[in-house]
Parts: structure tokens; C-alpha cells; sequence
């Protein structure tokens, strides 16, 4: 079985998982072992399974295994933990499969639950059903119109002006696939440049936010935030003078790093701890999943006006700070939590 074209062999992975555990230097763990297999693109076992991660998991009994996708899953481990994202739905079949018959296995996260959040049209619709004015902040979306694929382009325009969007506006695919090209955004400035977008796409005012994005990454229940350089504002005079749809690359990426940055106070504090801790537990309820961060971005002018612009699943947690405590601590708790309900049960 090939999935997203990015997998390496089983056979590959399962050498090199032996390799790792044979290093020379390792402090054997002689207490209950917790056993994570994972199915997880290169690119991202490359970005997560880093060298400090695999050592520090060792440490505290935490060992890391190959999914072989050629073999039934069923036929391996056995796992405690089944850590994965890949694309497709034949993966989606095989570890809905896998979860429904073998309970005692944490999957993380549900699949169903994943593709939620690979389409941008459901996947800021439960933001906009909270209320967190008691939090001291307020959370919501920007306005969006999506655009289907059966439209027309030469509509869009027709389109824009019929939900009464107010220009500039941020177009992006409206699916995610895991490729560079569904996170590319679209800068428009005039409603005739929308003609040169191709559907389906959604449509988002652009909301001046000094620059600055937060990235909330959520790893069960910790919470981290990151800031990073975004788009500057656009003032009603460049507004006036400029037209056309100008592209840009992944705007929130690792090299785009702000939180070393000189910057004004107004714009860099982060959000309130509160809001964020009720914002976090509502969306692992509402989303059904544990591994996810959250875009979100400050109205400029304000304090405490927010808006959610992306969410993604397993996002870069190797760019987050301190993730290797984090995520451990997270496994470790999960295998924790689940002996407790079946001395309970």
C-alpha cells in the first residue's frame, strides 16, 4: 500500500528502528516499556523523531516503532500508542478498522476527527460557535466566503460583492492535503484580480494584526504558544493605490521565528492565559482530537480581540519549544490515564 507518495518502506524503518535502540551509550530502562508504533510521512518522522526526542523517550520507557503499511496492522506490535498522519482513504479505512477492534490501543487522534480539519470550511466552524467573553478576550473568525469548485472564476468577483466582503482579501485552497501548495495563501486587492484564482478556495477578510501571528501548539492538556512574523498591516491608502492578487509562500514557517524579536508591547504579549486554556479545552472537545495548533492573530488597535485563522493537525511540534518534555510527559500520562479507568472499570 502506497500512501501520499512519501512513505519509505516497512523494511527500511524497522532496520533503522533496530539500529537506534542498539546504540552504543544508552542507559537501558528497566521499568514497564510503552510502545508507540507510528505511520508518519519522512518529512514528518524526520521533523519529529529528532535524535534528543528518541533519547529522552528512551529514558522514560518510551519506545518508537515502524508501521509497516504493506503488512495488516493488525499482524504488528503489539502497541500501546498508535501515533500516525497519513493521507488517503484507504490509511483512513485501515486505522478506523484497527481503533474499532482493538480498544485497548490509544490511537491518536481518530481519523474522522482528522479530516475534519482538512477542509477550511469546517474546520473554523467550531470557533464560531464559542463564547469565551468571560476569559478576557474575545475569540472568532474573519468573515470567509467559500467558493466551490463548480464556479466559475469570472463569478467570484459577482460573488464577493454579494456576501459583502470588504477588500483586502486572503484567498486559500479550501482543501488541505498535507502539500506546500494547500497552505499557500493569496493576497487580493481588488474584486476583478479574484477572476485569477482558481477554485475551490476560501475567501477571508484580511484583518490587520501588526504583523504578528500566534501559533498555539496543543499537546493534550499543555499549551505552548510561539509567535511568529505574518503579514504587516494595509492601510486604507495602499489599499487605494494598489490592485492585483499577489501570492506568498507558507507565511508562519520556522525561519519567521518573532518570539527574539524587539517588539511592541501592544502587539507581542501573548493572549491571556485564561482564554487560551478555555479556548484549548473546548476545541479537544468539539474537534475530538489531542495533537493540534491553533493560528490565531490579534486585532491591531486592540487587547483583546482574537481571531482564529487555521487549525492543523500534528502541526511541527519539533519546532515547538521544549517538545520533547512535553510530548513525553503527554504519551506517558495517556498510558497512565488508561490503566487507571481499567483499575476502575
Amino acid at each position: 500500500m502506497r500512501l501520499n507518495g512519501e512513505i519509505s518502506s516497512g523494511e527500511e524503518e524497522e532496520e533503522e528502528v533496530i539500529m537506534e535502540k542498539s546504540e552504543v551509550g544508552t542507559t537501558p530502562f528497566l521499568g514497564q516499556k510503552l510502545v508507540v508504533g507510528y505511520a508518519l510521512t519522512v518529512k514528518k518522522k524526520k521533523s519529529f523523531l529528532q535524535p534528543n526526542f528518541i533519547a529522552l523517550s528512551r529514558s522514560k520507557g518510551i519506545y518508537f516503532v515502524a508501521i509497516d503499511v504493506n503488512k495488516p496492522l493488525a499482524e504488528q506490535g503489539p502497541f500501546d500508542i498508535v501515533l500516525h498522519k497519513l493521507l488517503g482513504e484507504e490509511w483512513r479505512d485501515v486505522i478506523e478498522d484497527f481503533r474499532q477492534k482493538h480498544p485497548e490501543v490509544i490511537v491518536l487522534d481518530p481519523p474522522d476527527a482528522i479530516q475534519h480539519l482538512h477542509n477550511r470550511q469546517s474546520m473554523l466552524q467550531d470557533v464560531v460557535d464559542l463564547n469565551l467573553s468571560d476569559c478576557n478576550g474575545k475569540v472568532g473568525i474573519p468573515r470567509q466566503l467559500v467558493i466551490t469548485k463548480d464556479k466559475n472564476p469570472s463569478t467570484i468577483p459577482y460573488e464577493v460583492n454579494k456576501a459583502g466582503l470588504k477588500l483586502p482579501l486572503v484567498a486559500k485552497p479550501l482543501v488541505v492535503d498535507g502539500s506546500a501548495k494547500s497552505h499557500e495563501l493569496f493576497l487580493a486587492y481588488d474584486e476583478f484580480s479574484l477572476s485569477e484564482l482558481e477554485p475551490p478556495l476560501v475567501l477571508q477578510e484580511f484583518v490587520n494584526h501588526g504583523g504578528l501571528l500566534f501559533k498555539i501548539y496543543i499537546v493534550g492538556d499543555s499549551i505552548k504558544v510561539v509567535r511568529r512574523f505574518s503579514l504587516p498591516n494595509i492601510s486604507k491608502r495602499e489599499l487605494s493605490k494598489v490592485s492585483g492578487v499577489y501570492r506568498f509562500p507558507r507565511v508562519s514557517c520556522a525561519a519567521a521565528s518573532a518570539d527574539d524579536a524587539d517588539l511592541d508591547p501592544s502587539i507581542a504579549e501573548h493572549p491571556p492565559r485564561p482564554l487560551l486554556e478555555r479556548l484549548a479545552k473546548e476545541l479537544r472537545h468539539r474537534l475530538g482530537l489531542r495533537l493540534f495548533n491553533v493560528d490565531m492573530i490579534r486585532e491591531y488597535g486592540t487587547k483583546d480581540v482574537f481571531y482564529v485563522i487555521d487549525i492543523n493537525y500534528f502541526p511541527g511540534f519539533g519546532k515547538m519549544p521544549d517538545y520533547e518534555h512535553v510530548f513525553t510527559d503527554f504519551l506517558l500520562n495517556l498510558k497512565q490515564n488508561k490503566c487507571k479507568k481499567k483499575l476502575t472499570a
